[in-house]
């Protein structure tokens, strides 16, 4: 981080990559939830 950067203001493509992992976090933890069901009903 420089001085002259703004504060808290990430550049549009790494707040688009951060969106995007958070969505795909929230994906795979569903995608977990469902698994352990199914193995559970097996």
């Amino acid at each position: 981080m420089l001085w002259s950067d703004p504060e808290n203001e990430p550049p549009k493509e790494l707040r688009d990559t951060q969106e995007m992992l958070r969505r795909l976090g929230v994906l795979m933890a569903l995608a977990m939830v469902l698994a352990m069901i199914v193995i559970g009903v097996r």
